[in-house]
């Protein structure tokens, strides 16, 4: 089973996926964020929503190395990890297999763009509030929680292009407010 916890930055999708784990048997946990493209590509056109949109994730390789080895079924090779981020150098880990009965539970945003949405079984779309994810970004990133700020405008405008073309949250097949993660609430399943 293929499970994604989507949602912007900021919103605690990381945390929630962690938080999962424990509780679902065979889990396997995953994150978009190792599959980034390195840094140069992703900033070549200047550091934008519209690039942080087009150019953050290499989509073909979480398809070809982690989402369709899971969908092909037990004992298929996957890698968990294409890419470090903090270090901006390529990760070449061994293959692990398939497991029998595994779940596997991936964060990241934009997880249900046009060539990912089909692989997912289950969506849970994570919310918190936008002031809430600035403050958080900026405690995170160490970034100003200005929403004008360019080190936050470039995300929450890519997030803004997410909405328009895909409605992650609409389609999303879990909705947990997450604005208080001590505390967080479904508020659709």
């Amino acid at each position: 089973m293929l499970v994604a916890v989507d949602g912007a930055d900021g919103a605690g999708k990381t945390m929630l996926a962690d938080d999962l784990a424990p509780l679902v048997s065979g889990a396997v946990r995953a994150s978009l964020d190792d599959f980034h493209h390195p840094r140069a590509f992703r900033h070549e056109l200047g550091r934008t929503g519209r690039t942080v949109w087009e150019r953050s994730f290499d989509l073909e390789a979480v398809r070809r190395e982690l989402l369709d080895p899971w969908r092909r079924g037990a004992g298929t090779p996957y890698r968990l990890r294409r890419h470090d981020l903090a270090t901006d150098a390529r990760v070449d880990e061994p293959a692990a297999a398939v497991p029998e009965h595994g779940v596997l539970l991936v964060d990241g945003v934009f997880a249900q763009r046009p060539e990912l949405a089909d692989a997912w079984d289950l969506v849970i779309w994570v919310h918190a509030e936008t002031a809430v994810r600035l403050a958080r970004m900026a405690t995170r990133d160490g970034v100003p929680d200005d929403p004008d700020h360019p080190d936050q405008r470039r995300y929450l405008d890519a997030q803004a292009i997410y909405e328009q073309q895909c409605r992650p949250r609409v389609r999303a097949d879990v909705v947990v407010d997450n604005t208080d993660p001590s505390s967080p609430l479904l508020v659709r399943d």
